[in-house]
């Protein structure tokens, strides 16, 4: 019932159910389990003990008028993650790319993940979300249902973004997030809390909050407070990388914009932290 081309590579106790379609460049590894209808496309590599909802499709091309059927590409997913009814992932542009999915994700239903995505370890992308191509998702992230975020988006890692939320700038570590536009709220103090992080080290990230978003600080002199300001821990140190790291359109603002509590400057523009 199911069409599996001999030579797709199979490990032991996969599961492949009735009505599966999957191509001869696929890699399924010890325990995967494909529920019905479940399409498997080029080059698709499934870590152990995977799992994939009926109807999921993956490694199909992507949404790009640029690109051409011949670029050898395909789709990585990490260790038990996830992946529900309808889910499509698509594979990436570049050659010998991926499009990649850490481990023990989930992928709720009928969401998008496209070409060049990467999510990290422990994400949690809800229905209905749309994640344009060459995205950003941090371990451990959260976004919440029918959200989109454009081409080129970064989510860092432990961020927790409402449903329904227009994300066309980049959302930093730690960070509550809602709203269309994106804009944040705080930080993501109950997430920290449940993944272990001391208290010290969340009144660290909640002070670089203060700095960043409600010091009436242009965004890139407020980075220079915290880099100076503040211990310098793990979690900081990531904050401040994500912050200081190239970018398309900067982080988010906070609600009522940038404007309400100091002026931009060139600078800060052309850092890309605005």
């Amino acid at each position: 019932m199911a069409l599996v081309d001999p030579k797709a590579q199979l490990g032991p106790g996969v599961k492949i159910g009735p009505f599966c379609v999957v191509g001869a460049e696929a890699k399924l590894a010890a325990d995967v389990e494909l529920g019905p209808h479940v399409v498997i496309e080029g080059r698709v590599e499934l870590g152990p003990g995977v799992r994939v909802g009926p109807g999921a499709i993956i490694g199909t091309d992507p949404q790009d008028t640029k690109f051409k059927r011949s670029t050898v590409s395909g789709v990585r997913v990490g260790a038990g993650t996830v992946i529900r009814e309808y889910v499509t992932i698509h594979r990436a542009t570049k050659a010998e790319g991926f499009t990649e999915i850490g481990a023990g994700c989930l992928l709720m239903s009928t969401c998008h993940v496209g070409h060049d995505t990467r999510v990290g370890e422990g994400a949690i992308i809800v229905t209905e979300v749309a994640v344009g191509g060459h995205s950003e998702i941090g371990e451990y992230a959260t976004v919440g249902g029918v959200s989109g975020l454009i081409q080129f988006s970064r989510v860092g890692a432990y961020a927790f973004i409402g449903g329904c939320a227009k994300i066309g700038r980049d959302v930093p570590p730690y960070i509550m997030a809602d709203g269309n536009p994106c804009v944040a709220y705080g930080i993501n103090v109950v997430g920290l809390r449940r993944a272990g992080m001391p208290p010290a080290e969340r009144r660290v990230l909640q002070e670089a909050y203060r700095l960043l978003y409600r010091s009436g600080l242009a965004p890139g002199r407020a980075l220079e407070r915290i880099r100076t300001e503040l211990p310098a821990t793990s979690a900081l140190t990531r904050l401040i990388e994500f912050i200081a790291a190239p970018s398309r359109r900067g982080i988010i603002p906070p609600k009522g914009g940038w404007r309400g509590s100091a002026t931009e400057s060139a600078e800060d523009l052309e850092s890309g932290v605005v």
